[in-house]
């Protein structure tokens, strides 16, 4: 038995979809050619890892395998290396196989070179599955002459190899990897598993001649995003099969079974082209370099052209038939050199243009196929593809194999694959945009000795870069690429060189400066150009300096504009970003991973220079944690100003949220004090603000709650304002014998002695004179009547210093108004009462005093608003009490009056008690109306007593008038009463009872109607006939009658003919009339007299007409049946039929099934009965018809159930038989409902006829009963012998019919071996035992086979392995295992071979963790270290050294502190170390490690518990001081603290001398904030920062100073302008006796005049009108001579010139003191130990 190989048909190898989905280039799986230079190669990349979805499809020879020639059948040994075609051939993860095309369609006869460019030596063994239905050719060694020479001229009429049965979809991601080919198209195809066999060369014949009629499942083309069918070529793609057929007879056919298979033969084919010699030998088409597509033989030849090797040498050839509809064009190996006509292929998907004699460039025509995906430009003599138009479609490019010297063309937006290999070049410049590239092969190329030219790929490609020169990148070139600055790409793309990456920033940047030297200003050099890194929603920063030119002496400034933009993933496509012109840009959240540039304009002068730029890195994601940019204030430091805090916020990624702003107090030497409610950025200076620093501190928070870091800024002392007085104003009434007071608004730092004044008018001038000073307050006299008073404020601060003062002036003075006293109110306090109030009047005559009444529900009075007005204000005292004053208190209102119309005040009084209620009652009662039936009688009446509530009300009905009377329910509780029927002869009362509203009830009252009621007249208010205008119906009278009880009234009925004719009917008396035939065609109506029962009448009334009458509808009476009921017999009916001339009656004959069920049956007079109907009731539905077509009412009859007929066999016929197949005999059966009939199956070697056969059942010779049953299946004692059938009628109610026999035409046939539920046992874990059932015959000697199947899909026979057992071995891993059962019959008949499903994956031992273990300490800011323990056996020993693949991190945190029974992971510490933090302190830490292998599985984790985290030692990092640098100024200290929870650090300011190194305490000075003053100038500030942890702990302390304190800039310039002078005079103030008193006041000062020159210092009390100045004080500067100043007093300085004479002066402001110290100090100079004239700039 030969050895079977594996082959795939087909010209060339396909492309699938995921192929560039899955980041792996066309070029991956293409291996180099066995060539003899080649073969020497070491398989060291067997060992490879293959990772899932991004290989191709494998066709693959196992190691050990043995390989069958086409001529010679010798065993090549690959273990012993005998064979180098074959060294590289490992694994099916490894190392792979070529296909080689067996056969074109349509191509000349000719022997074709093979797709990679080298001719056909071997065909390989191998097994593939593959994730589509496209074929793969595989590639040997030469086969002889005997077996080339018949298959080469058989090729024009071979099209394809075998086709696979059925399609499987493919259900993995990954794309299993074809050796030595790579795909064509990047469409999903069927999934198809392919066994080939190799022949000898007397069978290859035989071979080929059965194959060519078969066709190859092709390779669907399409575009990536578009989903295609996966279609076999019967179109069918619903069946997953596999099927391997056997090579020992021809007559073999391909087998269907759980999976698809093909069994082809691929045929090697040579190229007779002479004239090419570019393509003759592997060295030309190297198939690991070149990519050619595989030809699409699926689509229809309107969409395919496919025209290699035609030596066509122009497009616009008239044989061509180059149409539009065309999408697979295949124009390999032709003369082609231009393009012209290439334009008409708009929708050409697949182009094929490889080794023709294209030069370039001229590829413009190319520009019209938008829709080209796939274009191969190998093997051609290419130059340049600058003319290479823009194609939006175009997913891989092939130009491998040609002249380029770089790979300058246009962008290509969609190209994932690039094969430039086998050319010359050697720059990178001009490279293309290529943002979806995913695949890059440039080998055999000059620039290949650029070192790292990688490195240089991923940038100028980006981060879709996967493959480089069919290699997954390097980490070391990715690494590599990171260290380059962000515009290196833009820089290559220029032409730069590369170099090395730690000197790529200079390298870049002077040849940057090379390109822009020419386009800089004139005088000006550029010396950085960079931007900061960029993070979401924080500042980015640009950095253009320029340098003026000192050789340039006349140079105008410089101006700079700026603009931003925003590109890709790599820095190309860049567009401007609306708005971004500063120097700063805020990056979004839609720009991370994007780069931006920044274009730079110098302006100088009104010329604009060309731009330079700068590229930034990929935008960052934001922190989320917001920071301040700057913050400001602005606003004049005056009391009662606004200033406002001005701040720039960098959100860094967060939503922008509404800070926290607060406003701080800072005194004199004092830590600063929150300012409570001032959380505005507005905040209005108070006077508690004068003389303060204002501190507006500004904390970020974003929308999600994250804070930033508060960050504040510092004012100068706030200055008073000016005294001043606004808003005066005189409170109080200036009435006689009153007081008024002056009041103001003072403002104007605090208020010292303001000086207030009264005037009081002139009447006869109008002129104010002073009356009164010194107060604010002022009693009104009898002299000031009929007088304005003025008011004057004269404001004064507390320094004695007086402002603008303000007047007003009084409403003139009036006398004292008059007065009421002794007011009461007199009266009886009840409702409808009358009280009078009375009161005595004082101030003057009283006149017309005028009252007005109030009730109030209290009994005190409050104000007069809460009182509700009972009247208005009159003269006259009396009032009448209403009703609404009921339950409240009155109040009456008092206003005196004199004659002259002058009122006083009012004077109140309220009653004692509130109003008393009258009980309830009626004052009067009646009822008016007709009464008469139907009439409207109303009641009225009038109430007393209170307010009234729901009064009661009932009307009666009385027989006689002094009886109790009946009541009317119905018209309870209203007023009104419509008399009806019922009181006809009654009298009418109504009855009503009081109510109040407290529910108090008072007596009833009654009122009798006068006389009865009486009847109305008598009258029909309707009347109407009711009732149908047909003959025989009733009509009937509707009336509606009044007028008291109705009595006998009086009807006659009228007939009225069509020309008004009234006849009246006689005899027709009563209220309903029966139509007759002789109102047909009249008019009919009614006329009633109404009648009372005392016989009275009313008048007649005529109904209205009704008519004209009709004759009635067409009628069956009668209807029954005519024939019995029995199944096979015919029924009718009879009938009888009234109603006018009887026309053409309907008939329908209906079926009632059980259920209740109608089926209609026929519309015939007659029923002929079937089996249909047996069981069920006949319905006939008789409607009668008038001549006139008029219908009657329908009529139904309905029968009982229709019995069946005898049961009879009419016929019996048994079809062939066959073994295995059921057998169904043809019956027919007559006589009611079938029920089981009997059946008897016979089995007899000889076949009957006759009486033989009727009498089969008595027969016992040769005769045996095999079934009895209706249907029979042959098994296999049947075969060769004939089956009889005697069959018995039954009907369904068990009665038998006469007995059938029937026997088959010819004997049973045996069934084709098969085998079905192959499966595989797993005996033991390297042990498996294949399985089956068979059928078909007595089975012979079956053929077993093991196949493995890796994750490729590709399936691989194991050679030797041919019993039903089989051990696994080490090349069995990762694979899957398959067992085949090919079934053979005693008589040699071969059925299909059937596969077992596939095993799971073979895989060897999990890799495991012993323990895992931490190093380092668990304290906050240790670092801790996660290692791992291996075991020590052998195995584990092997499965970590060989199919480890990396060992993965995961730490995690305790929930609760102290507690770690639950964890929580970290999001993103993925490494073995983990650095402790503060947030970790008193948590559990845990680290997990998972070990992962090559074959994806995951180990059982690890785990490593720390015990609680403990704090770290204190420690105060960055620190640092913030300050602006003045004597002035605030300086605060701050830094980062780290160890655990900070407690009371301790903070020590001190002072450094410039050349010393002794530190100088500040006494006091130990908060974070340190106010500078003049003792500081010319010593630097230290902070000496001691970090104490919570718990006392205290930490090493850290220091920080500043630069020299240097004096302000104003007060320096005013000291050196007095040092100028020499000499200088001061005024200042002196407190002798100052410890005496605590707060100073106005005149506790005394004026000293100070005077310094170069030589002495004295101080001068100025003389007086009474005495001479005197000098107090007089030194030099002679220590111990100095000057002290005062930490909580910035107005004062001590001046000591010895231990004895010292003084204590005080001035204005801090500005002056300061100024006289450092004059004081400047002129001393030569006495201090800091050069004052140094640090104040004076020259000596």
């Amino acid at each position: 038995m030969e050895v079977p190989i594996v082959q795939f048909a087909g010209d060339s190898v396909e492309m699938h979809q995921n192929t560039i989905q899955n980041h792996s280039s066309a070029e991956d799986s293409v291996d180099k050619l066995h060539s003899p230079e080649l073969s020497k190669e070491p398989s060291t990349k067997s060992g490879k890892k293959v990772s899932e979805g991004s290989r191709l499809n494998s066709t693959t020879t196992p190691k050990g395998a043995s390989t069958i020639g086409v001529v010679a059948k010798r065993k090549i040994d690959t273990k012993s290396g005998s064979n180098t075609n074959l060294s590289g051939i490992k694994s099916t993860l490894t190392k792979p196989t070529i296909s080689s095309a067996s056969h074109y369609s349509g191509s000349a006869p000719v022997t074709r070179r093979i797709s990679t460019g080298g001719l056909p030596e071997r065909q390989t063994v191998s097994l593939t599955k593959r994730p589509g239905s496209g074929v793969n050719s595989a590639v040997g060694k030469k086969t002889s002459s005997l077996a080339s020479e018949p298959l080469r001229k058989s090729l024009p009429e071979m099209r394809s190899s075998m086709p696979s049965l059925g399609a499987k979809p493919a259900s993995r991601p990954s794309i299993p990897k074809t050796p030595r080919s790579f795909p064509a198209s990047p469409s999903p195809s069927p999934v198809s598993k392919t066994l080939t066999t190799s022949t000898n060369s007397d069978a290859s014949k035989q071979e080929f001649n059965r194959r060519t009629s078969l066709r190859s499942s092709p390779s669907s083309v399409s575009s990536k995003r578009i989903a295609s069918s996966s279609m076999d070529s019967t179109g069918s793609s619903s069946s997953v099969r596999k099927s391997v057929s056997k090579v020992s007879s021809p007559s073999n056919r391909v087998s269907s079974g759980t999976k698809a298979g093909v069994l082809s033969t691929s045929l090697d084919r040579r190229s007779n082209l002479s004239g090419r010699k570019k393509v003759g030998t592997p060295e030309n088409r190297d198939s690991h370099l070149i990519m050619l597509p595989q030809v699409e033989v699926r689509a229809g030849d309107d969409m395919r052209l496919d025209l290699r090797g035609h030596k066509i040498r122009s497009l616009n050839s008239g044989g061509l038939n180059l149409s539009t509809n065309l999408e697979f064009v295949y124009l390999r190996d032709n003369l082609l050199s231009t393009l012209d006509g290439i334009e008409v292929l708009k929708r050409v998907k697949v182009l094929d243009l490889s080794f023709n004699n294209f030069k370039g460039p001229g590829f413009e025509p190319l520009e019209n196929c938008q829709a080209l995906q796939q274009l191969y430009l190998a093997g051609n003599q290419i130059t340049s593809l600058t003319s290479l138009p823009e194609l939006p479609n175009l997913e891989f490019l092939s130009v491998a194999q040609n002249k380029l010297k770089s790979l300058s063309m246009a962008s290509q937006p969609r190209l994932q694959v690039l094969a430039a290999s086998k050319n010359k070049i050697s720059t990178l410049k001009g490279f293309p945009y290529l943002p979806a590239l995913e695949s890059l092969r440039m080998e055999e190329n000059p620039i290949l000795k650029m070192p790292h030219l990688e490195a240089a790929s991923i940038l100028l490609v980006g981060p879709t870069l996967k493959k480089f020169n069919d290699k997954d990148l390097s980490r070391e070139e990715i690494a590599a690429a990171k260290r380059y600055p962000a515009h290196t790409a833009l820089c290559i793309r220029g032409g730069w060189d590369l170099c090395r990456p730690d000197q790529a920033i200079d390298s870049t940047f002077k040849f940057l400066l090379e390109q822009w030297r020419e386009q800089l200003p004139p005088g000006y050099l550029l010396k950085e150009a960079f931007t900061d890194q960029p993070f979401e929603g924080d500042a980015c920063f640009c950095h253009f300096e320029f340098l003026k030119d000192n050789t340039e002496s006349s140079v105008s400034e410089l101006y700079l504009k700026y603009q931003w933009f925003i590109g890709e993933a790599t820095p190309s496509n860049f567009t401007a970003i609306p708005g971004a012109s500063a120097e700063v840009y805020f990056p979004n959240h839609d720009d991370i991973g994007r780069i931006l540039k920044v274009e730079c304009t110098p302006v100088l002068g009104e010329t604009e220079y060309p731009t330079i730029y700068a590229i930034s890195s990929p935008v960052s994601p934001g922190t989320r944690i917001p920071k301040v940019l700057k913050i400001d204030m602005h606003g004049e430091l005056v009391q009662g100003n606004t200033i406002k805090g001005y701040v720039e916020v960098a959100w860094c990624g967060g939503n922008p949220g509404k800070g926290v702003s607060s406003w701080l107090r800072k005194r004199w030497n004092s830590s600063p004090v929150v300012i409570a409610g001032a959380e505005d950025e507005e905040y209005q200076l108070t006077l508690d603000d004068i003389d303060s620093c204002l501190v507006y501190m500004y904390t970020p928070v974003t929308e999600e709650g994250a804070k930033g870091e508060p960050q504040y800024s510092i004012t100068d002392y706030v200055k008073a304002a000016p005294p001043s007085v606004n808003n005066v104003q005189i409170t109080g009434d200036a009435v006689e014998g009153g007081i008024i007071r002056g009041v103001g608004d003072y403002f104007g730092g605090k208020e010292g002695p303001s000086k207030f004044e009264w005037c009081r008018e002139d009447k006869d001038t109008g002129e104010f004179s002073l009356v009164l000073t010194g107060t604010n307050e002022y009693n009104v006299t009898k002299d000031d009547i009929g007088r304005r008073l003025a008011f004057v404020y004269i404001p004064v601060n507390f320094e004695g210093q007086e402002g603008k003062s303000m007047s007003i002036t009084s409403q003139i003075v009036k006398p004292a108004p008059p007065k009421v006293m002794n007011v009461k109110i007199i009266g009886e306090l009840k409702e409808g009462s009358k009280v009078t109030v009375t009161g005595i009047v004082t101030g003057g005559t009283e006149a017309s005093s005028r009252v007005q009444w109030f009730k109030t529900s209290s009994s005190t009075f409050e104000a007069e608003k809460n009182l509700e007005v009972l009247s208005a204000s009159k003269i006259a005292k009396a009032f009448r009490v209403p009703l609404g004053a009921v339950g409240y208190y009155i109040v009456a209102k008092f206003i005196p009056m004199t004659p002259d119309g002058e009122a006083g005040e009012p004077a109140y009084v309220i009653s004692e008690t509130v109003i008393e209620k009258l009980p309830p009652s009626l004052n009067f009662l009646s009822i008016t109306g007709d009464y008469s039936e139907g009439e409207m009688l109303t009641a009225s009446y009038g109430y007393i007593g209170g307010h009234e509530g729901k009064s009661i009300y009932n009307w009666y009905l009385h027989e006689v008038e002094n009886d109790p009377g009946a009541l009317i329910p119905e018209v309870s509780g209203l007023l009104q009463y419509r008399i009806t029927k019922d009181a006809i002869g009654k009298f009418v009362s109504f009855i009503c009872n009081p109510v109040r509203s407290d529910g108090i009830i008072g007596e009833p009252r009654t009122v009798m109607g006068q006389g009865r009621v009486r009847p109305g007249s008598p009258r029909l208010l309707t009347l109407q006939i009711i009732g149908t205008a047909v003959e025989g119906t009733t009509l009937n009278v509707e009336k509606k009658y009044w007028g008291g009880e109705e009595g006998e009234s009086i009807y006659r009925w009228f007939r009225t003919s069509s020309d008004g004719t009234h006849i009246e009917i006689t005899g027709a008396t009563s209220s309903s009339y029966m139509l007759s035939v002789a109102d047909i065609g009249y008019f009919i109506s009614v006329s009633c007299e109404p009648v009372r029962s005392d016989w009275a009448r009313g008048p007649i009334v005529l109904s209205e007409q009704v008519g004209p009458i009709v004759p009635g509808l067409p009628t069956c009476h009668s209807l029954e049946f005519l024939g019995s009921l029995v199944e096979g017999t015919r029924l009718s009916f009879i009938a009888s039929y009234s109603g006018g001339m009887q026309g053409d009656c309907l008939y329908e004959w209906l079926s009632v099934k059980g259920n209740g069920q109608k089926d209609k049956l026929t519309v015939d007079d007659f029923l002929d009965l079937t089996l249909d109907n047996v069981g069920e009731s006949v319905e006939l539905v008789y409607t009668p018809v008038r001549d006139d077509g008029l219908k009657g009412s329908p009529r139904i009859l309905v029968s009982g159930p229709v019995a069946p007929g005898e049961p009879l066999g009419i016929d019996l016929v048994i079809p062939d038989c066959c073994e295995g197949e059921k057998v169904v005999p043809r019956t027919r059966y007559f006589g009611g409902q079938e029920g089981v009939g009997e059946y008897i199956w016979y089995r007899t070697k000889d076949k009957l006829h006759g009486s033989t056969l009727l009498e089969l059942s008595t027969n016992s010779t040769n005769v045996d009963i095999c079934g009895k049953t209706s249907t029979y299946t042959p098994s296999l004692d049947d075969v060769g012998a004939y089956l009889a059938l005697y069959w018995v009628p039954i009907r369904s109610d068990g009665k038998c019919g006469e007995p059938l026999v029937s026997i088959s035409e010819s004997p049973v046939t045996p069934a084709l071996p098969i085998v079905s539920n192959v499966r595989l046992k797993e005996l033991s874990s390297n042990t498996y035992i294949g399985e089956g059932e068979y059928f078909g015959g007595y089975e012979g000697e079956s053929l077993f086979s093991w196949y493995r199947e890796t994750d490729e899909g590709t399936i691989v026979l194991i050679n030797g392995a041919n019993s039903r057992s089989y051990e696994v071995t080490d090349e069995d891993y990762n694979c899957r295992l398959l067992f085949g059962y090919t079934p053979v019959r005693t008589d040699s008949a071969m059925g299909e071979l059937r596969l077992s499903e596939a095993t799971g994956i073979i895989l060897p031992e999990l890799p495991r963790i012993e323990m895992l273990a931490l190093t380092g300490k668990a304290v906050e800011g240790e670092v801790l270290t996660a290692v791992e323990v291996i075991p020590e056996s052998e195995s584990q020993q092997h499965v970590w050294g060989k199919y480890k693949k990396e060992v993965k991190y995961q730490w995690f945190y305790s929930c609760e502190p102290g507690n770690n029974q639950s964890f929580e992971p970290f999001l993103s510490q993925y490494s073995c170390s983990y650095k402790v933090r503060f947030e970790d302190i008193g948590r559990y830490l845990r680290c997990e490690c998972i070990v992962t292998d090559v074959f994806g599985r995951l180990s059982e984790p690890a785990y490593a518990e720390t015990t609680v985290i403990l704090p770290g030692l204190p420690r105060m990092g960055k620190l640092e001081i913030e300050g602006r640098g003045f004597h002035t100024n605030l300086y605060a200290v701050r830094g980062i603290y780290s160890g655990g929870k900070e407690g009371k650090s301790r903070i020590q300011w001190l002072r450094s001398m410039v050349g010393s190194p002794d530190l100088i305490s500040i006494p006091g000075e130990t908060g974070r904030m340190y106010e500078a003053n003049v003792d500081d100038v010319g010593y630097r500030l230290v902070a000496l920062y001691t970090p104490v942890r919570e718990d006392g702990i205290e930490g090493q302390p850290v220091s920080v100073s500043t630069e020299l304190i240097a004096v302000e800039p104003d007060v320096l310039k005013e000291v050196k302008q007095k040092l100028d002078l020499g000499s200088v005079k001061f005024e200042a103030l002196c407190d002798k006796d100052r410890s005496s008193r605590k707060i100073p006041g106005v005149g506790t000062l005394e004026r000293r005049i100070l005077e310094v020159n170069r030589k002495r210092i004295k101080v001068v009390k100025p003389g007086s009108k009474t005495s001479f100045p005197t000098t107090e004080i007089r030194g030099t500067y002679a220590p111990p001579f100095h000057v002290e100043l005062f930490r909580n007093d910035q107005h004062r300085l001590k001046i000591v010139v010895d231990s004895e004479n010292e003084v204590d002066l005080m001035v204005q402001t801090r500005h002056l003191r300061d100024v006289i110290v450092l004059v004081i100090r400047g002129l001393a100079q030569r006495f201090n130990s800091t050069s004052l004239n140094t640090l104040l700039k004076i020259d000596t």
